[in-house]
């Protein structure tokens, strides 16, 4: 099968300042791809060009075979608007590492809005998925509190309910447990572990280096906005082929021994 996710020579710039230098990544099926790499490689800038919040100067992204953020008119590639970029968003699911949630909102209401709002679901028919994907993060008990009523992991568990309640093609995940307290961060890895067991496609920015070697099927390094090394996490993690990446993962008491 063709990947459901195809990034071709992307660049982005902000100003004279380039971060994502021709960056080309493939995602299948069904796949988990971890992005990993220091801060300022690019891993979530290339992320919000994926989910068309950020603009691109050279490049192409396609989910499946309609390209994202562009259209093809007269030879050349031209913006889309925000109605049809909307529409696309629908379909790639992004939790970003602050939670996003609406605070007068109840967690419930979270959920359904997207639900609601965008997919014009009937109210029953969105609060029945909502209650559905809730008790599955392990918060049933929770669809009447309020976010501030809920912990930093509870909510970045309803962040990601919302997210993939709407049935997205794919995921994508940065850094979401970076502001939580350690203690916190388990809960939602289990989230993620539970959602890459059940066949969901994942983009992954993580520092959490267990995780992305026991959940991901490929792991990317990138770098100065290039991917530098990319292959199986017993592989990249366990036998990195580059200084670049030797001493990044350095910075981790975590030892990859051989599988």
């Amino acid at each position: 099968m063709p990947p459901i996710l195809r990034i071709v020579d992307l660049h982005k710039r902000f100003g004279t300042l380039e971060v994502l230098r021709g960056v080309s990544l493939d995602v299948d099926q069904g796949q988990v791809v971890a992005l990993i790499g220091a801060s300022g490689s690019g891993k979530t800038t290339l992320l919000r060009c994926v989910n068309a919040l950020e603009d691109y100067q050279q490049g192409r992204i396609y989910l499946g075979e309609e390209l994202i953020g562009r259209q093809e008119t007269g030879g050349r590639l031209v913006r889309l608007s925000e109605s049809q970029m909307a529409r696309q968003r629908a379909e790639i699911g992004m939790v970003f590492q602050s939670y996003n949630l609406f605070p007068h909102m109840t967690v419930l209401d979270n959920v359904t809005l997207g639900l609601v709002h965008v997919q014009r679901k009937p109210r029953a028919v969105a609060e029945q998925i909502a209650r559905s994907w809730l008790e599955r993060v392990g918060l049933a008990d929770k669809v009447d509190s309020y976010p501030f009523e809920l912990s930093g992991g509870q909510q970045q568990r309803v962040a990601i309910a919302r997210a993939v309640a709407a049935q997205p093609k794919v995921m994508l995940f940065d850094e979401v447990t970076s502001a939580l307290d350690p203690e916190l961060i388990g809960e939602v890895l289990a989230v993620m572990q539970d959602l890459a067991r059940s066949g969901q496609t994942m983009l992954v920015v993580s520092h959490e280096m267990m995780f992305v070697r026991e959940v991901a099927h490929r792991v990317v390094f990138m770098d100065g906005g290039v991917i530098v090394e990319e292959g199986p996490p017993g592989e990249v993690l366990v036998r990195p082929q580059t200084q670049r990446l030797q001493a990044f993962l350095s910075r981790f008491r975590v030892v990859f021994a051989p599988a």
